[in-house]
């Protein structure tokens, strides 16, 4: 059998040549264009940088600076370096440093106790009155008003007014128990150790709950309807909805309120030096770190807590971003 080999014109090897040459070049474009958004992401994002970064990151050199000395309160400028010492130096009649601290650790405790059940708690209670406020219903707007109110309320007076809420002897909180049937006596919420962070957990979840709901409510209303008729349709109930339709599309707003409510519940201060007088019972990471500063004018062990209260809420706070990035790729594979 006799083979033919076609010879292609110049015109039409030309034209061959462009098409291999085509994806190449197309490869390239896209590229070039996304280097270009980039640079002009960079750019707009430039002056709040430069601006987060003189409100901020000059504070926080400054602490690390302070936290290598050994700088009193009431003498700044005169300190000598200790290296790390504010943080942990072995000597000879033992360990020194807040990680030698054993009132240090009660305190990482006694945040991600609060932490941990306040945010939880939140989250629950949150995603419950998001999804009433998405109802359609007369009323909708008072109801919505009404439950933002605790969090347009500033925290000292939260702090104040749950405090005599809590009062043994005339705090509405033991009368309602009392009238109840629950406690055969009034509890001491706020001088009783076993109770003095449970009183603080039901302060903040009462201020902060709305915020969380807030967040929620926001990304329940980008849902389309459309995909809830249609999983009525197939037959889904509600709890299928739920899980399958809402809980899937309101994950990353959901990530974004948890990062905010983790990282604020672990800088708490406010509430818990006004509720119960920063007792070592209820005294946070932030709590430690202002009484070694203020109260104890140890300014450079004060910077070196306070530099290990960053450490924690910002390595929190990435492994909460990178669990929603791999979220994000699992989702868009």
């Amino acid at each position: 059998m006799e083979h033919y080999t076609k010879t292609l014109t110049p015109t039409e090897r030309a034209k061959a040549a462009a098409n291999a040459a085509a994806p190449g070049l197309a490869g390239r474009r896209k590229l070039n264009h996304q280097q270009r958004r980039a640079r002009v992401a960079w750019v707009l994002v430039a002056p709040a940088l430069l601006l987060l970064a003189a409100v901020a990151g000059w504070p926080l050199l400054r602490t690390l600076f302070y936290s290598l000395t050994d700088a009193a309160l009431d003498a700044p400028h005169e300190y000598n370096f200790v290296g790390l010492a504010n943080y942990l130096e072995l000597t000879d009649s033992g360990a020194y440093g807040v990680l030698a601290d054993p009132l240090w650790w009660q305190a990482v405790g006694n945040t991600l106790w609060f932490t941990g059940v306040s945010v939880s708690l939140e989250l629950v209670l949150g995603m419950l009155l998001a999804l009433l406020m998405n109802q359609t219903f007369r009323g909708q707007g008072l109801v919505r008003t009404a439950i933002l109110v605790p969090w347009a309320i500033p925290t000292i007076v939260t702090a104040k007014m749950w405090g005599w809420m809590f009062h043994d002897q005339f705090g509405v909180v033991n009368d309602l128990l009392l009238r109840a049937g629950l406690i055969d006596q009034p509890l001491a919420w706020i001088a009783s150790p076993s109770l003095s962070m449970w009183a603080v957990v039901m302060a903040d979840v009462w201020k902060t709950t709305p915020f969380m709901a807030l967040m929620l409510l926001a990304a329940l209303q980008l849902i389309p309807k459309d995909l809830y008729e249609a999983a009525r349709v197939d037959g889904a109930n509600a709890w299928q909805r739920f899980w399958r339709i809402t809980l899937p599309l309101i994950m990353p707003a959901l990530i974004v309120a948890l990062i905010f409510r983790v990282m604020d519940a672990l800088r708490v201060f406010d509430l818990i030096y006004v509720l119960t007088s920063n007792s070592e019972a209820t005294i946070s990471i932030s709590g430690y770190a202002r009484d070694q500063m203020v109260s104890y004018q140890e300014m450079g062990f004060g910077s070196a807590a306070s530099v290990l209260v960053f450490m924690m809420v910002a390595g929190i706070a990435a492994c909460f971003l990178y669990v929603g990035r791999f979220n994000d790729k699992e989702n868009k594979a």
